[in-house]
């Protein structure tokens, strides 16, 4: 059985990486603003295959777009495409469709060498028509190397493998099944006891944050100290999803080597996080309080959390392991309902503790942990009590 693997490693950069960026850039530009001629015209639109094959006579007018990969060139247009495809997806489902926008210099940040036109030999990293590159490999590539794809962040650039590898399964440490609480003041509580603390990276930043965001809107735009503070603002950022990602990495392997199934609540954090909709008064048509600054506070501890990440992480190690199986269940009453008894217990937010008349006593989060793992047996309060 095979599987995929992602590895990146980091270099310097270099000048032909950069102006290949630009003009894969400048592709992904003409061809969309040639889609929204043809659709403007003709009154209806075209596909990956018919700008394809309009890319060698390109080549002949363009000379700059001979010094770019044809798998390159291919691969932006299937960008393309797929934006194209995303969008009318939105659309049939009554969503906010978003029609796809021209991008930036500041915006546009890779590209994809899909198939062929690279390797790695010696420490440096051959990519057609751009020449050797000195590369950190941090690590062995393993498997396969199928696809690469060379991202910018901020002034340092990568190169993403996607590599095809043998699967071999892992068996956990144990064959029992353990829920999960996700939460705010603790990342993640176990229906064990465990509690896995929430580190709470971007919080910690936020002053450091704060003050580099108050000198960037005191630059001129356009002038090369505004440039300078762009970099360093985008790199205190990248520390922060560094840090949350390497932390989010080690649990969710702990959590894998150790659980043969792990139950996550079913939650949608991009819907926990929305703004507090505006009140308005019926008579006098003033605005009220919402409690929108609460809930501001709220929504930014959430997605400082990183549940969604989290739950991802523990998914495809589990598959890659094979042994091991990730579910989520309803978490609807989780927090209200006794683990012991089955009686509904109402609580407050503001209520951490729960507490019931058969004699319950125990952490909320911790109660609500147990309730998971119950829903998932598919058994009653009652029944998984007698076991």
């Amino acid at each position: 059985m095979q599987g995929q693997l992602a590895r990146r490693v980091r270099w310097g950069g270099c000048g032909n990486v950069h102006a290949e960026r630009d003009v894969t850039r400048r592709v992904l530009t003409q061809s969309l603003q040639e889609r929204r001629e043809v659709y403007k015209y003709t009154g209806k639109g075209t596909n990956y295959n018919a700008q394809a094959m309009q890319l060698p006579e390109i080549k002949e007018i363009r000379e700059e777009y001979k010094d770019i990969h044809s798998q390159v060139l291919q691969d932006v247009l299937r960008r393309v495409e797929k934006t194209f495809k995303d969008f009318f997806k939105r659309v049939k489902a009554g969503k906010k469709p978003g029609y796809p926008r021209f991008q930036g210099r500041s915006h546009y940040d890779s590209f994809c060498y899909p198939q062929a036109g690279f390797s790695i030999k010696n420490g440096r990293l051959e990519l057609s028509k751009i020449g050797h590159v000195k590369i950190k490999l941090h690590r062995k590539v393993v498997g396969t190397i199928k696809t690469c794809t060379l991202k910018r962040e901020g002034e340092r650039w990568y190169a993403c493998f996607s590599c095809e590898v043998e699967r071999v399964p892992r068996m956990p440490y144990t064959d029992v099944a353990v829920g999960i609480d996700l939460g705010v003041s603790k990342l993640a509580t176990l229906s064990s006891g465990d509690v896995i603390e929430n580190p709470k990276h971007y919080r910690r930043a936020e002053k450091t944050l704060a003050k580099a965001q108050q000198a960037l809107s005191r630059k001129k735009r356009g002038s090369n100290r505004r440039k300078k503070v762009v970099q360093r603002v985008a790199k205190l950022h990248r520390k922060v999803r560094n840090q949350r990602t390497d932390y989010l990495h080690q649990w969710s392997r702990r959590l894998v080597n150790t659980y043969e199934t792990i139950v996550f609540e079913d939650i949608a954090p991009a819907n926990l996080s929305r703004r507090a909709k505006p009140k308005q008064d019926a008579e006098t048509g003033q605005y009220l309080l919402n409690g929108a600054s609460a809930k501001s506070g709220l929504n930014k501890s959430i997605l400082d959390a990183g549940w969604s990440q989290f739950i991802a992480f523990c998914e495809y190690k589990a598959e890659n392991a094979g042994r091991v199986q990730v579910v989520k269940v309803d978490p609807r009453m989780t927090s209200q309902i006794c683990s012991e008894c089955g009686t509904v217990v109402k609580k407050t937010l503001e209520e951490r503790w729960h507490s019931c008349e058969c004699g319950c006593e125990l952490d909320r989060d911790h109660n609500a942990a147990i309730n998971i793992k119950h829903l998932w047996l598919g058994r009653s309060h009652q029944e998984a009590q007698a076991s």
